[in-house]
């Protein structure tokens, strides 16, 4: 971090201290509160596909990917906290504002400047910050997912943020995926990613290569000790997405500054094109098999009946209780290493916060530590963006999903991915039911993407 941005901070705190001497009633520290009162809740996955895909939305029956670990959404409060100067207002989804309330805690022990945490819905934090930050009524920090930044940075509403040498300490996946146009907007905490999960009974060793894989699942067909050896959810781009780039076909190119460019669309680039072919002749020789969702895909590896899909952490409590003898690995290379799409979770400060070089010290200085990051953790048990943690860590189907998600590429966080979804399913959907072409399929879908997202201009 610069010296400037540290003394500023020491300025900052010491003010506040200063100003606890001489007011008695500042004498005794604010505790952080969750409104709602309300004890941490475990994370439920929804498995209902939304009606309408959106980029934080991927249209797919499970749960959405960068939500797996938000808890169901609360009840939204008729009127959020509001930023006040001197107080640190977050805002956080049920599932972590135990962990969150005792963290601010924490810092109002040590610095003794009030922390109060509010519970609201997952995505409720993001649509009323939309609504209450330009009010001048919206939090200092919030918690969401990086592929809010298309929305929320283009309306101006979240603050750069610095983190000097704590940078060093974070997943450089993690990091990219909250940056924004060549400015880091967020504090990671948690990175997920989809990786191998096989059957070990029935494959004593995880595949290395795609081929194999694919032999693999073609010999244990063959033999009837499977109904179907690999199982993909139909019309599904999230999970598609790894057989894209392992083909050498990607969603859309990158500036010189690594930013995603939206007039650079791969998915009718020869590599994407090819991956689609590779689609097409797995359902044709039977190694896929259409109508396949997620609750089908789930049914079928914990019966036995399949040896291997893709799948990512929120799989784990199935998989746990199931008594399967499951195992995690990366995802089998193809032409190239598949790079799966990876969300991130983290802390945001909004740019209409009053306190805002307390929020980025409160991150900075504070979160961005062993001690924080574990409590995290704790609370909503996740892939860690913070390395020092990750190389702690006693989960080894954890740690395998976060060296997939090492092997990825943040999730585009461009406005632009709204107009993706619907139209790369449905190509995705024709190819599983040999209802046109693979390559024609393709093609249509990226012509209508360039359509709607020219429309959108």
């Amino acid at each position: 971090m610069s010296k400037s941005f540290r003394t500023a901070t020491l300025i900052m705190i010491a003010s506040f201290l200063l100003g606890a001497c001489a007011s008695p009633a500042a004498q005794v520290p604010a505790e952080a509160t969750a409104t709602t009162g309300a004890a941490p809740t475990e994370a439920v996955a929804t498995t209902e596909a939304p009606a309408e895909p959106t980029a934080t939305t991927p249209p797919t029956t499970e749960p959405t990917p960068t939500e797996a670990g938000a808890t169901p959404e609360a009840t939204p409060t008729p009127k959020p906290l509001a930023s006040k100067e001197g107080t640190l207002t977050i805002w956080v989804d049920g599932g972590r504002v135990q962990a969150i309330t005792d963290l601010g805690k924490q810092f109002t022990e040590a610095y003794n400047v009030p922390v109060e945490v509010q519970e609201l819905g997952f995505g409720d934090v993001r649509d009323q910050l939309k609504i209450a930050g330009p009010a001048g009524e919206g939090p200092d920090i919030i918690i969401g997912a990086h592929d809010w930044l298309g929305e929320l940075v283009t309306n101006g509403l979240l603050e750069p943020l610095d983190l000097g040498d704590k940078a060093e300490s974070f997943d450089p996946v993690s990091l990219q995926a909250f940056t924004y146009n060549g400015q880091l907007y967020g504090l990671p905490y948690a990175v997920e990613a989809i990786a191998l999960v096989y059957n070990k009974d029935l494959v004593p060793e995880p595949p290395e290569t795609w081929e194999e894989m694919k032999e693999i699942a073609r010999n244990l067909q063959e033999q009837e000790e499977v109904e179907q050896g690999y199982v993909l959810q139909q019309g599904d781009p999230y999970h598609t997405y790894p057989i894209i780039t392992g083909f050498g076909g990607y969603v859309f190119g990158r500036t010189e500054d690594g930013s995603y460019n939206p007039e650079d669309l791969g998915l009718d680039s020869p590599g994407a094109i090819a991956a689609a072919e590779e689609i097409d002749s797995m359902v044709k020789e039977g190694l896929l098999r259409k109508d396949i969702n997620y609750e089908i895909m789930m049914t079928l590896f914990k019966e036995g009946k399949s040896a291997f899909f893709l799948g990512g952490p929120w799989t784990l409590t199935d998989l746990r209780s199931s008594g399967v003898n499951y195992g995690i690995a990366k995802i089998p290379t193809m032409e190239q290493t598949p790079r799966p799409f990876v969300g991130v979770q983290g802390f945001m400060v909004s740019a209409f916060g009053k306190n805002k070089l307390l929020a980025q010290t409160f991150l900075t200085e504070y979160l961005a530590t062993d001690e924080a990051m574990q409590a995290l953790y704790q609370a909503v048990p996740n892939g860690p963006a913070w390395l020092p943690l990750r190389e702690t860590l006693d989960d080894a189907d954890l740690l395998m999903f976060a060296e997939s998600a090492a092997d990825g590429e943040p999730m585009p966080a461009i406005p632009q991915m709204s107009a993706v979804w619907e139209s790369w399913g449905k190509a995705i959907t024709i190819i599983f039911q040999q209802q046109q072409p693979a390559d024609q399929a393709m093609k249509d879908a990226a012509q209508t993407i360039r359509e709607k997202i020219a429309e959108s201009q």
